[in-house]
């Protein structure tokens, strides 16, 4: 199939090369890997109140920012740290959601304690198996979800910030706790054929 003949999902801005790669090759697939799911939820916590796109585009600043989202090293940065991290151009200057990263590197391994990874954790909210959307049109795409509500109430009881139901929802789609690729997106059937021994 040619990259023209390609359908992808809807809200996707195809003029947008990188956020095409995104969509095609990351957004979806499950993940298991802890230090791709701590990069993947400190990214979505940034984005709150801006688009992801935004946040895409400063990937990398992040990856340089956050010593490659080495959960450990984030758990020790001090005053010192925010303070640097404040005059860093590549991330989005925000001093409460730079806190909010620490603490919840801090809290992220509390879990991997508890439960010997984060992934394992994370992955009981959907009872260890994506969940495939039927979705025709991207209006019908929630925003939430019980299973981002439960999710995203265990982990505030847990003393994580920025991430409420809807923060939450967008890490499941990312990480592919829920495949909501349309059902006319390439990648949907790609996905369920490659995760899902469907």
């Amino acid at each position: 199939m040619s990259e023209q003949k390609k359908c992808r999902c809807a809200w996707l801005d195809a003029t947008k090369p990188d956020y095409v790669l995104y969509h095609d090759l990351e957004w979806g697939v499950p993940v298991y890997d802890d230090q791709t799911l701590f990069e993947f939820i400190t990214l979505e916590s940034a984005q709150a109140g801006l688009s992801w796109y935004t946040i895409l585009k400063k990937r990398q600043g992040y990856k340089n920012a956050l010593a490659n989202f080495n959960v450990d090293k984030v758990a020790l940065f001090t005053q010192d740290d925010v303070e640097r991290l404040m005059l860093d151009e590549n991330i989005v200057r925000n001093r409460l959601k730079i806190n909010a990263t620490i603490n919840n590197a801090k809290q992220f391994i509390n879990i991997q304690k508890e439960f010997g990874s984060f992934s394992a954790y994370q992955w009981q909210f959907v009872d260890n198996k994506p969940i495939v959307s039927n979705l025709n049109y991207t209006e019908e795409t929630p925003a939430i979800t019980k299973e981002s509500t439960a999710f995203a109430k265990d982990l505030k009881k847990r003393g994580f910030k920025f991430l409420g139901p809807t923060t939450v929802y967008a890490h499941m789609q990312a990480c592919g706790m829920v495949n909501d690729h349309s059902n006319d997106c390439f990648r949907k059937e790609e996905i369920i054929e490659a995760f899902c021994g469907e």
